[in-house]
């Protein structure tokens, strides 16, 4: 008969990793991510990936607007939202920002900096939330267990 030995304290998720966007099912992801770091006695990095298509870009050139400074002003006040947020509840929050494929730079954190999960909200495109979406992709292909919070 194989006895089961448990180590005290290290049953849940050491680490865990939020993808954020402002939108409010990644802030719905964040809040119960950081609900669940304060309750498992969990480190908590919250993500934000900046990401541009070329229409985008073409649209910000059309206009005479600066994208990346844009993206940079738009993840400064993403952080403090954040940051204030995980102060009301009593938590420490590594904040991280990264350019490019949200999917990519998600699992390429995950990756480095070894997390137990990965929380994300649920898309809203297409009417469903999972369909061709970031969440599904994660749940498809991610080495981690994967929260997707509508």
């Amino acid at each position: 008969m194989l006895k089961a030995v448990f180590e005290l304290g290290s049953d849940g998720p050491r680490q865990i990793l939020v993808g954020v966007d402002g939108s409010p099912s990644s802030l719905n992801a964040g809040s119960y991510a950081a609900g669940l770091a304060r309750r498992q006695s969990s480190r908590l990095v919250a993500l934000y990936v900046a990401t541009h298509s070329r229409f985008t870009s073409a649209m910000a050139a059309s206009a005479g607007i600066a994208l990346p400074a844009e993206a940079d002003e738009y993840a400064e006040e993403l952080g403090r939202l954040v940051h204030d947020r995980a102060a009301q509840i009593g938590i420490a929050i590594q904040f991280e920002r990264r350019f490019g494929d949200p999917y990519e730079q998600l699992m390429t954190v995950a990756t480095e900096l070894r997390v137990d999960a990965i929380v994300v909200g649920a898309s809203r495109q297409h009417g469903n939330p999972l369909v061709g979406s970031l969440a599904a992709r994660l749940v498809k292909t991610a080495r981690w267990p994967v929260t997707v919070v509508p």
